[in-house]
């Protein structure tokens, strides 16, 4: 009999809440970083190579919904239950700017130029603040039929995509006139809306399906109905061969983009699964669940005697990781140096 094949994650402790979000950065010259929004208020940064923690951004108050990194990897940004978005400096920890709403902030994005900062939440309004002239009045597009869940930039921040926490669809704003020009029809709201790294595809999770719409004439391409609610879905960034899809059932499965057949289903949360990405090169993808826990899944896999990978890098272990590969970030972050000395693996949170 074949053994069975499981990919074996490394296990992110650190936050004592749910995580509801998590974002990859372009490579870098200094590598590629991934930052999650948790319940707890805290955003983390940390190696997206191998989820060594970096540092936290403090200053939300309430439960932080999205976060996100600019082009370069140089800010941070994140939208909270506090009312505000917030804007750091992703080398030392400092915040920039805070940006205050007057309701819950869902979502938020840097354009891909990085001069402007988008933000959407419960208020109908999706605002856009010039990060040149962040004291000046945001421009205001206002016309959102519902409380906005997902936002994200298309086609060179011409356009603005957004999804609504409360009823179905994706609209499609011109960013010239402020005004909805196309809307991707689907029966559940949409709970995740990602850009495919090369403009192409447009990944949406709503209820049970995961669609892939052709992000320039925005035709739907493919839909699979998939085994439980799915929160979360993201598709391989430099092949497009396979996507992921994670929600209700606490595991993260892995499908064939062409067939929607069923590749690898990955066991380990405890809890539901809110958020899947994969990193930039595609050799990897996190996931983000109720569990507090983020997990950074291999691509490829390794054959086990073990249905569950509870030994690999779970709480107690230690990662060996280069400092030289985050030297850059952690030098000049503002965290103690006692705590700078910790891993991934250490710094688990009781809760």
């Amino acid at each position: 009999m074949e053994k069975k094949k499981v990919s074996v994650p490394l296990v992110c402790h650190g936050h004592s809440r749910p995580v509801v979000d998590l974002f990859y950065s372009p490579v870098t010259p200094d590598g590629f970083f991934l930052i999650s929004a948790s319940k707890d208020s805290s955003p983390m940064l940390r190696n997206g190579e191998t989820g060594d923690w970096i540092g936290t951004f403090e200053g939300h108050k309430g439960a932080v919904w999205s976060c996100c990194l600019d082009t370069n990897a140089l800010r941070a940004a994140s939208g909270s239950a506090d009312f505000s978005a917030k804007v750091w400096d992703a080398l030392s920890g400092d915040e920039l700017h805070s940006f205050e709403h007057k309701h819950i902030v869902r979502a938020c994005a840097f354009s891909e130029d990085t001069s402007m900062f988008l933000t959407g939440g419960l208020e109908k309004v999706l605002r856009i603040f010039d990060l040149n002239r962040p004291e000046a009045p945001p421009r205001e597009l206002d016309k959102s039929p519902g409380s906005i869940r997902t936002v994200a930039w298309l086609h060179s921040d011409q356009t603005i995509l957004s999804s609504c926490t409360d009823i179905g669809g994706v609209r499609l704003w011109d960013v010239r006139s402020g005004k909805i020009v196309q809307s991707l029809e689907t029966k559940s709201p949409v709970t995740s809306a990602e850009v495919s790294q090369d403009g192409r595809y447009i990944t949406t999770a709503d209820g049970s399906t995961v669609k892939f719409w052709d992000a320039y004439h925005f035709g739907l391409v493919k839909s699979y109905s998939m085994p439980c609610t799915v929160e979360s879905a993201s598709l391989e960034p430099k092949y497009g061969l396979k996507f992921i899809a994670g929600g209700e059932d606490m595991w993260v499965h892995v499908f064939d983009f062409h067939t929607g057949e069923e590749i690898a289903c990955n066991k380990g949360h405890h809890g539901p699964v809110h958020c899947v990405r994969f990193s930039p090169g595609g050799e990897s993808y996190a996931s983000g669940s109720e569990d507090g826990t983020i997990r950074i899944w291999q691509t490829g896999h390794t054959t086990l005697d073990e249905k569950e990978p509870s030994t690999a890098n779970g709480p107690t272990s230690k990662v060996k990781v280069a400092v030289n590969d985050v030297a850059r970030k952690i030098e000049g972050f503002n965290i103690s140096k006692d705590v700078q000395t910790e891993t991934k693996g250490e710094r688990s949170t009781d809760s």
